[in-house]
């Protein structure tokens, strides 16, 4: 990315006064696809992406029983967010026939705070929530929702993923997203962004411990998962997060086999399946471009040694001393 410093005037007309006022006094930067991104609070952001994070940092009243399900892009927000709708609808639904995951995508069911829900007001209608608990997703990172979040019990779910493999599946995202190839020279950009933390919600390391560090300092508030345990052991994770959701598996429902059927439902291969995930769009995106592979280990076919060692050796020091690794 290039750190240029960009012109003072940065208006744009889906942004208030306020904001582009504060994003002149902020630290600003064009990313490797030419997108102007800004510095606030220690996160880089899109312009647009601001005015949500601002609007929601304002407006925001935490209800004790809410829950927000939070993670860096591409670190498996959509099967963390079917899953929980799952888990959270059984009570209501016996039977998938008619699960709201089949009329509509984990992300219209599970809206983004920032993206979404305080996009353009700090008072937005929040009638659709009138069922408890309410369930929002976020990708800012927690010390952006620390003030407004504060003495509130809510519950917060972060999904971790290896870096190598969230800057993989970045960069195939944002090519599908601009309908280019998927090529080297983006690949290769994407990766120094992510080594010098200019990428978008970045740094990643910062966005990682914020939420690691609250885990280890109340755990029935934040849940930390990894996204390569869910592969590995889905049935004891999605035990662990129902368990944490105030909604565990009864014994009758373990014997039917509800906990396979769930993992099953909100697989990949079933989710891309659906006809709602393949024709429609979701913030002017085609559905489809959230399913790709979701493999661990992806990254091998992509990064050379080089690339491996340097962002080894990053990751090394970032998150020496936290306890944390990948």
């Amino acid at each position: 990315m290039d750190l240029k410093e960009l012109p003072s005037n940065v208006g744009d007309d889906n942004i208030s006064e306020e904001a582009n006022s504060l994003i002149s006094s902020l630290p600003l930067c064009t990313d490797f696809q030419g997108k102007k991104l800004c510095n606030y609070q220690g996160c880089w952001y899109k312009y647009n992406t601001l005015q949500g994070v601002l609007n929601f940092q304002r407006g925001f009243e935490p209800q004790d029983t809410d829950i927000i399900l939070a993670s860096f892009p591409k670190s498996g927000t959509t099967w963390l967010k079917a899953l929980t709708s799952a888990l959270m609808e059984r009570s209501k639904n016996h039977s998938f026939d008619h699960h709201p995951l089949l009329s509509d995508s984990p992300h219209g069911i599970i809206p983004f705070l920032e993206l979404s829900v305080y996009q353009e007001s700090s008072s937005p209608n929040l009638a659709k929530f009138s069922s408890l608990p309410r369930l929002f997703s976020t990708h800012m990172p927690l010390h952006a929702m620390h003030e407004t979040l504060k003495g509130s019990p809510c519950k917060i779910v972060y999904l971790c993923r290896n870096v190598k493999d969230t800057l993989i599946s970045w960069w195939f995202f944002r090519s599908a997203v601009n309908k280019i190839e998927p090529n080297r020279s983006l690949v290769e950009s994407t990766f120094e962004a992510f080594c010098n933390g200019t990428i978008y919600y970045g740094p990643i390391w910062e966005h990682v411990l914020s939420y690691w560090r609250r885990s280890l300092e109340n755990p029935k508030q934040v849940l930390f998962m990894r996204y390569e345990e869910m592969k590995a052991e889905p049935r004891d994770q999605v035990k662990r997060l129902a368990e944490f959701l105030g909604c565990p598996f009864t014994t009758e429902e373990e014997d039917n086999g509800l906990v396979d059927e769930i993992l099953d439902f909100c697989s990949l291969r079933n989710l891309s399946s659906l006809e709602v995930n393949k024709t429609k769009i979701f913030n002017k995106v085609d559905r489809s471009i959230f399913f790709r592979k979701g493999e661990v280990g992806d990254w091998k076919n992509y990064l050379n040694p080089e690339m491996e060692n340097k962002l080894d050796m990053i990751i090394q020091e970032k998150l020496q001393g936290s306890g944390l690794k990948f």
